[in-house]
């Protein structure tokens, strides 16, 4: 479908390194983007109209990038190659956003970390995959219905700002939280979180005649389909699952329906949200 791939790997790389790194995942290297208010983030500090407090977290003795830990597995000898490698990034970044015909968001969690400082938004809580958790410096951030809409809507200003021709393609994603920070039991976090998103996505999909939804949460969750789709863990999806979603998509905007449920399970995609599960979980 034209999909764009615009950080492409050293030559040096294996397919499997590569992978490891975060090369291929995305149409650019910028990991998983889990709530609007990161896509926003992004969105203004490559167009230079925000730059972030912290950028850089230490793992062991090397450095990796805050806002995409999950991209930098071995790290980096010092803080000055990271912000030269964000830099590089942020312009991949600015180039899809002015170039794209369609941008396709899953709006996946409504909690984050924050850093109190700017509100810079990770992907990650800060000692988790990097860094050290410090309660006076970050704090936890459970976005309402108000603030993600606002979020979803500056974005699109901002992507048609440079790019009119822009179309943006929103779904939701089926998969429930891993873990909560909230204080509620996980079975309500989970409901508040995709129910406050799902409302986000299709009032925004509403209000614009140049974004859609597309409803992949409800083939997957709908009790119709008797979570026929989920792995044995009734969490994640499986291949089947995600396949199912593929072809009712492709035959929605009458491409030729694509079997993908070999490439998923070679893919292998990285998920920050799996660094929070501990042993037996």
């Amino acid at each position: 479908m034209g999909y764009m791939d615009l950080e492409l790997p050293p030559a040096d790389l294996t397919p499997e390194e590569a992978q490891r790194h975060g090369f291929g995942i995305y149409s650019c290297r910028y990991g998983n983007i889990y709530t609007v208010r990161q896509l926003r983030q992004l969105a203004e500090e490559a167009l230079g109209d925000r730059t972030p407090d912290e950028i850089t977290w230490k793992r062991g003795d090397r450095y990796c990038d805050a806002l995409r830990p999950s991209v930098d597995p071995v790290g980096h000898n010092s803080p000055d190659t990271i912000r030269h490698l964000r830099s590089r990034h942020l312009q991949k970044v600015r180039r899809m956003l002015e170039t794209l015909d369609v941008f396709v968001f899953t709006l996946g969690l409504t909690e984050a970390w924050q850093l109190h400082k700017d509100q810079t938004v990770f992907p990650v809580c800060p000692g988790t995959e990097a860094g050290v958790f410090e309660s006076l410096k970050y704090g936890f951030v459970n976005f309402r219905y108000p603030e993600i809409f606002a979020d979803l809507v500056r974005f699109r200003e901002i992507l048609k700002s440079i790019n009119g021709r822009a179309r943006m393609i929103l779904t939701v994603s089926p998969v429930s939280l891993a873990a909560t920070a909230s204080g509620k039991h996980i079975l309500s976090a989970n409901t508040y979180s995709k129910s406050t998103l799902r409302a986000v996505a299709g009032d925004v999909s509403e209000m614009f005649s140049d974004v859609a939804y597309f409803p992949s949460y409800e083939i997957i969750t709908g009790h119709p389909m008797r979570a026929t789709f989920f792995n044995s863990d009734l969490r994640t999806v499986s291949p089947y699952g995600v396949n199912y979603v593929m072809n009712h998509f492709f035959s929605t905007i009458n491409r030729e329906k694509t079997t993908l449920a070999d490439t998923y399970d070679k893919l292998g995609v990285v998920c920050d949200e799996d660094k929070l599960a501990g042993p037996g979980v």
